[in-house]
């Protein structure tokens, strides 16, 4: 057993040094890294310390080892390398003494162990987030000295397995989840408000102290009556971070951002009403809070988990300023992407919050966060809740916002909640079935603005919020408007701000050619009102959803609306724009709420002799009519166009989270106008299903080196799915198209992720496209298509391809060397594309 056991240390001491020596030939010398230009700045490891199953130095090496191993295919694509440490709840660092031979309470549960059962115990039916088990038979006791060791111990061994710079990161959360804590539910439950996991159960960020005589690292003489959290969190984690040595911490459940981070309802808006009154007393909290924080840790950076909304949500709801946040100097990381709403399959809710938070930024760097094991609540969401599917993958990944110089931005920072499931262990299934997932959505990122582009009023909502506070319902409305239109298939992905849109118009003005705005009705006078109204008279498109009740003459002129008197409650539609086939259609009557679709609906059209007006859409109610969907172009605007949808929320309040949609067996879904008036700028998305409880899929449509990248989820497979653009019927590499009246239908499984470079115009049959080998130097890509009969194809190749790069053959075979198809430079309108006509049988194109 000696001769084992030394054999075993040579081998460890063989391994450890020879790994020091990557420091001098980091992974990303052994082979291409650069994810085709695009690295990660950071990629974040979030990890419990359940992997380390004994207190014993050489088995907290040993796990170390293991943590980077697994993923050193993805961290060779990172320029930093951060482990996050879900070490306890946060109480860890409330308190922590100085002392590090002190006992750490630390996150060995499963369950919720803040109840007023003891672990383990309680009756079999008890949920676990009614009691708590040990993760483990006799889980090992650790020190904050143990703790410090873990921290120096990942950053020796992950420098030295990566040759990358380690940060390791603490984290606070405000809830009763991960660990026991003595502090915020014994000791000191002054500081508890909120419900989202039972009545005052979350810390909220400017509660103020009792006075307690315990030592504290920052407050040796305990605690004096009336402390601002802020104050002592802030002294506290920066004894704690200096000390343990720790990089920075992680904000977790929206604490900084307001009392209620799950829920629709908060300080300021009730459920039934806004108290306005309380807004600025509000806001002024919580900036309070991040700046007394910032007084006691000034240096550490701060990095966010936010609530599960949105800023607009957010800041009618809560009082939330994101904006005096962002601006406030305060070194921090904004809020990723929620894991929680994908979870239910609410990936509108996704969406809104993760592009309303890029859409403004205090440094230009933002995450993309994904969810693969959690280690508490007994679940691996990749392997269950996700069933191994990457939808929440492919589908925020394809989302990127464009800043005031007019350039793509794509997610600086990926983080993986968690590498280790509830028992501790990390099966390298996942990380083995995750990262080819993670990197093909990076390299198919966006390189230029999508078809569909957000211009979200960061800063008008903002604004109104402190200067209108009549506006509030309007701003609660527009974000949750949104999401339950991308819940309808929206295919929105890519976000700008109204402050930014002047400033990349202007440096970039082709930025938006072939791309469809979606945009508020601007606030009268500004720069942005001026500058969209150039747009559409310059040949651009534009979507305006929302009320128009302060809509300048100038740009009610632009819509050709006028405003009468406001209207709500149940309505009749009168006129049928409905582009997906039921077999049990949708309901011709729909109801507008007030409180959560942003006032009345008053809204019709001025001049109803304008020829350059289509109206699409009327409600009646009692016999008064209110226009609320039309489009309109004019011949001076040089193909520019406009639509106009007034837009009702179908949502409402029965208490719970979130607001619950209004049930499509009783009322028109509102929001899915949106995704409807989008044809009639050719872009053209349909859905077959059975009938109007389905849940209708959620789609996201991006660009990238002049290809177009399809990304969706598919709650009910049953659905089938009709495309058809302005440029033709897309043709999806490795997928079989029905063609009907020139339209392409697919049937898809619930997560895909597909390209088009091709784009046909067939009436019938049906077309496939297929990747084929080059088999011929100078040629990276060859396509096939077949099924063709008649048809106008339209091919989008690379960004470099040029007439001489790119060839089209009929009806050939290798080598190639018969059946040269002449081909035109295609409309200039629709891009860089090239175009045959009258084609019948099997086109291959190659590039």
């Amino acid at each position: 057993m000696k001769l084992k056991y030394l054999l075993y240390l040579i081998a460890a001491s063989l391994l450890i040094y020879g790994c020091s020596h990557l420091k001098q030939r980091p992974l990303s010398s052994l082979g291409s890294s650069n994810l085709r230009g695009v690295p990660f700045q950071n990629i974040t490891l979030e990890a419990s310390l359940k992997p380390f199953k004994k207190n014993d130095k050489e088995d907290i090496r040993r796990v170390a080892e293991e943590i980077f191993t697994q993923w050193s295919s993805l961290l060779r694509h990172a320029d930093t390398i951060s482990i996050m440490l879900w070490t306890s709840d946060g109480s860890e660092i409330l308190d922590y003494t100085g002392n590090l031979n002190q006992p750490l309470e630390w996150s060995k549960y499963i369950g919720n162990p803040n109840t007023e059962h003891a672990i383990g115990s309680g009756p079999k039916e008890l949920s676990l987030h009614e009691r708590a088990y040990y993760y483990m038979e006799n889980p090992p006791n650790y020190t904050f000295k143990d703790l410090r060791f873990i921290v120096n111990t990942l950053k020796e061994v992950g420098a030295a397995i990566t040759g990358r710079p380690i940060r390791i990161g603490a984290t606070f959360d405000p809830g009763p989840e991960f660990a026991k804590s003595e502090f915020k539910y014994k000791k000191h439950p002054e500081i508890l408000e909120g419900s989202a996991m039972g009545e005052k159960s979350f810390v909220f960020s400017y509660a103020a102290l009792n006075e307690d005589k315990t030592k504290y690292a920052g407050f040796p003489n305990g605690i004096p009556a009336k402390t601002p959290f802020g104050t002592f969190f802030g002294r506290q984690s920066q004894h704690f971070l200096k000390d343990l040595n720790f990089d920075y911490i992680w904000f977790s459940n929206g604490f900084g951002f307001g009392m209620e981070p799950w829920a629709s309802t908060g300080v300021i808006f009730t459920g039934t009403g806004f108290n306005s009154h309380r807004l600025a007393e509000t806001k002024e909290k919580i900036i309070n809070f991040w700046k007394l924080f910032r007084e006691e840790c000034p240096t550490f950076r701060i990095e966010t988990r936010g609530t599960n909304l949105s800023t607009g949500i957010d800041l009618a709801k809560d009082g939330v300023d994101l904006r005096a946040i962002y601006n406030g100097g305060f070194n921090l990381l904004p809020p990723p992407n929620s894991p929680w709403a994908a979870l239910d399959g609410d990936f509108g809710l996704e969406m809104i919050g993760y592009l309303s938070r890029m859409a403004e930024l205090p440094d230009d760097k933002y995450i993309y966060r994904y969810y693969t094991h959690d280690p508490w609540w007994l679940n691996s969401p990749w392997l269950d809740r996700y069933g191994s599917e990457p939808h929440d993958i492919y589908l925020p990944m394809s989302a990127s916002r464009i800043n005031a110089k007019g350039e793509i931005k794509l997610p600086t920072h990926l983080n993986f909640l968690t590498i280790d499931d509830s028992f501790g262990n990390m099966p390298t299934q996942v990380p083995n079935e995750v990262i080819p997932h993670i990197l093909k959505a990076r390299y198919n990122s966006p390189t230029a603005a999508a078809p569909l582009v957000w211009v979200y009023p960061f800063d008008e909502y903002h604004n109104w919020a402190s200067n209108q506070p009549n506006r509030l319902n309007e701003i609660y409305y527009g974000d949750w408007f949104i999401r339950q239109a991308i819940n309808n298939g929206l295919p929105l992905n890519t976000v700008i701000s109204t402050k930014s849109f002047p400033m990349a118009i202007q440096e970039k003005p082709n930025l938006f050619s072939q791309s469809i705005l979606l945009a508020v009705v601007p606030d009268a006078n500004s720069v942005y009102e001026k500058t969209l109204i150039n747009f559409v008279k310059n040949g651009g498109k534009l979507v305006v959803y929302g009320p128009a009740d302060y809509a300048s003459a100038a740009f009610k002129e632009l819509l050709n609306l006028e405003n009468s008197t406001s209207l709500i409650g149940e309505f009749k539609i009168v006129n049928n724009y409905l582009l997906d086939n039921l077999n049990r259609s949708y309901r011709d009557k729909i109801t507008h709420q007030s409180l959560f679709s942003g006032g009345g609906i008053s809204t019709v059209i001025n001049n109803k002799n304008d020829k350059s007006t289509k109206s699409l859409v009327k409600f009646s109610k009692d016999g008064q009519i209110r226009d609320v969907l039309w489009f309109r172009e004019l011949p001076e605007w040089n193909g520019g166009k406009i639509a106009y949808v007034r837009g009702t929320n179908s949502s409402h309040f029965e208490g719970g989270r979130l607001l619950k949609p209004d049930d499509p067996n009783e009322y028109f879904v509102g929001p899915l106008y949106l995704r409807y008036i989008l044809k009639e700028f050719g872009l053209e998305y349909t859905v077959d299903k059975q009938n109007s409880d389905v849940k209708n899929p959620v789609l996201g449509i991006a660009r990238n080196n002049n290809g177009y990248f399809f990304s969706g989820y598919v709650p009910n497979t049953s659905v089938r799915h009709g495309f058809k653009f302005a440029q033709g019927a897309p043709i999806l590499v490795g997928y079989d198209a029905v063609m009907e009246n020139g339209k392409a239908n697919y049937s898809f499984p619930t997560a895909w992720h597909r390209e088009a470079r091709v784009f046909v115009e067939q009436n019938d049959g049906i077309v496939s496209c297929k990747e084929m080998h080059s088999g011929e130097l100078g040629i990276s890509r060859r396509l096939q298509v077949y099924g063709l009969k008649n048809a106008t194809v339209r091919v989008f190749p690379n960004d470099e391809t040029t007439e001489q790069t790119i060839h089209f053959y009929l009806n050939s075979t290798y080598p190639w060397k018969e059946g040269h198809l002449k081909f035109a430079k295609g409309e200039k309108e629709y891009g860089n594309n090239y175009v045959v006509k009258n084609v019948t049988g099997e086109l291959v194109v190659s590039w």
